[in-house]
């Protein structure tokens, strides 16, 4: 056993009595968070303009900071890109990580020097959460892998800018530089399929004990692993022995990865995003992540199905209820303010608070890291149709299509019932695929790469979808047709 190895164990003990410290008052924890983050907001124009200095409780903040995605906070986001100090928390970010999802194209959003432990902590405390749970340190004397975006990063008003993943990379402990794969030289190409070959050659015959990255993208380096050596990566790699993922639903991903791997290995589910390090899984087999309340954001929750009503109710931490949906709404000290981030969640326990992440609040489908979102696929099934005029679309939905042949990429699946088709379908299937990666640039990221081939046009019979809902007694009244997916079960009962 190796000196970090033996080191990791006291220092997961510590860390796991300081987590258990805040866990006995949950509530009392996010009020003395919120009282530090309204008295930082005071300071700056954002405090000014909504009178932060007189709030002082959840109900002050809800009076006077209403509810708003990155579009409804753009003007103060864009006040941080030209490099004015104090907008939305004291002095200038340190980093903005760059996004995509909105229709108006990137998104900054804000790490400042208060906010990036919670980053950089989240992750590491769920490893040492693992160690102190399972007693297995070991992977930390081998080789460690994080398949992540490049970590270059260029500047934007003066602030480091550039992909949460590579903002993360710049600060892996010194301890564990050394173990750390794959080389800065490889992690800044942005071709992913060169980089991949790189990152396999630079891998095999290593010790490798810890693989950590988004599903799809695992995936697609162990089918490059197996391709290369004709063994499963298990027998390649004997001593890897923990997968860390996030990001997207794995459950698409779950079976063949495993197959991949050809045996069982530990794993840790994770709950990152641009805007903050949310939750990690702190019991091995328990499906629930432990959502970090000590960590410089504080947590509103409204009901998921009245998070479009004009003045929906926003629960704290004290009034969430079990099995109901919440849609997740952040301030932070990164300087995000009634955030809404978009994910709903669903709460499995109570004392210590634990989530799952159970989707959207909008239809999405992000089963490959994608991000798409409905007005993104109305938007270019409108223009599409603008190109073939004669077409006439009754109804229609996206699902993913998850390949299980390593040769064969996975792809997008677009059903669509016609009442009178256009002329070509295989030119209007260019077509939207064409009108998708002009407005989602992680969606052309993965065709580029060849991650993910070119949608799947699927035209159904008439009266297919109302066959469905009726089915499913949602036939009338109010009920409506996702327009995407991350799963297969509208898709094959429509298929079926």
């Amino acid at each position: 056993m190796g000196i970090k190895s033996v080191l990791s164990r006291p220092l997961a003990a510590y860390v796991a009595r300081q987590y258990a410290r805040w866990q006995q008052d949950p509530v009392g924890t996010q009020q003395r968070v919120l009282q530090e983050l309204l008295r930082q907001g005071a300071r700056t124009s954002f405090g000014r303009d909504h009178d932060l200095s007189a709030a002082r409780t959840a109900q002050d903040l809800a009076a006077r900071v209403p509810v708003r995605d990155y579009e409804g906070l753009k003007p103060y986001f864009e006040r941080l890109k030209t490099g004015e100090a104090n907008v939305l928390w004291p002095g200038k970010p340190l980093y903005l990580a760059k996004t995509s999802g909105t229709t108006s194209g990137a998104k900054y959003i804000p790490i400042t020097k208060d906010s990036i432990p919670n980053h950089i902590n989240g992750a590491r405390d769920a490893l040492l959460h693992y160690v102190h749970r399972t007693g297995k340190s070991r992977f930390l004397d081998g080789k460690l892998i994080f398949l992540s975006g490049s970590s270059e990063l260029e500047a934007v008003g003066g602030i480091h800018t550039g992909r949460l993943s590579g903002i993360a990379n710049h600060h892996v402990p010194a301890y564990l530089r050394r173990n750390q794969l794959p080389s800065y030289q490889t992690n800044i190409i942005e071709d992913w399929e060169t980089k991949l070959e790189r990152i396999v050659d630079e891998t095999l015959g290593q010790p490798m004990t810890l693989i950590s990255g988004i599903p799809p993208w695992v995936q697609m380096y162990f089918d490059r692993i197996v391709q290369r050596t004709g063994r499963p990566v298990g027998e390649v790699f004997p001593q890897f022995d923990l997968f860390v993922y996030g990001g997207v639903n794995f459950e698409p991903y779950r079976k063949k990865l495993f197959e991949t791997i050809g045996r069982p290995v530990d794993s840790i589910e994770l709950f990152p995003a641009s805007e903050g390090f949310l939750a990690f899984q702190d019991e091995p087999g328990n499906p629930g992540l432990l959502l970090l309340l000590d960590a410089g954001i504080f947590y509103e929750f409204i009901p998921a199905e009245r998070f479009f009503e004009p003045n929906p109710p926003r629960l704290t931490i004290a009034e969430v209820e079990l099995d109901q949906q919440y849609a997740v709404v952040l301030s932070s000290n990164a300087g995000l303010w009634g955030y809404s981030l978009g994910d709903t969640v669903r709460f499995t326990q109570k004392y210590p608070f634990r989530v799952v992440v159970t989707g959207r609040i909008k239809h999405f489908l992000s089963a490959f890291g994608e991000h798409v979102i409905g007005e993104e696929v109305e938007q270019t099934l409108r223009e599409a149709m603008g190109q073939y005029p004669e077409a006439e679309v009754v109804e229609f939905t996206v699902a993913p299509r998850v390949s299980d042949d390593p040769a064969v990429p996975s792809r997008h699946e677009w059903l669509i019932e016609f009442a009178r088709p256009p002329h070509n379908l295989a030119g209007f299937a260019e077509a939207l695929d064409a009108g998708l990666r002009q407005r989602n640039v992680y969606y052309d990221d993965l065709l580029s790469g060849n991650i993910l081939a070119p949608l799947l046009l699927t035209p159904l019979p008439a009266g297919a979808f109302q066959r469905y809902m009726k089915s499913q007694g949602k036939l009338g009244g109010q009920n409506k047709v996702p327009r995407l997916s991350n799963d297969r079960q509208l898709a094959e009962g429509l298929l079926g």
